[in-house]
């Protein structure tokens, strides 16, 4: 979609190379989101973990960058904004 819409863009493949802790917390602030907020619930991980959603942020954060899907995504960060794709049109926000 962004490609189509003549967007430059950079792919960050988050299971290759996942957010580390204070690049969550930055992503965190920029969305304006807590932790909690950009957690997948219907993640494997989730249930794995035995997780509840009321984790503290900081162990939430912990967790994420230790199991990358556990974060809801795509995320589009430019120009010291950031957004979440959900819905996927939402990135364009950015552009």
């Amino acid at each position: 979609m962004l490609k189509q819409e003549g967007v430059e863009y950079r792919y960050r493949d988050y299971r290759d190379d996942p957010l580390t802790q204070a690049e969550l917390k930055r992503t965190l602030k920029l969305l304006g989101l807590r932790a909690a907020e950009v957690l997948r619930r219907n993640d494997k991980a989730y249930k794995d973990l035995g997780l509840n959603g009321k984790e503290s942020g900081a162990r939430l954060i912990g967790l994420m960058a230790k199991h990358p899907t556990l974060l809801q995504r795509p995320i589009g960060i430019a120009k010291g904004r950031a957004v979440l794709g959900r819905p996927i049109e939402t990135l364009l926000d950015l552009a």
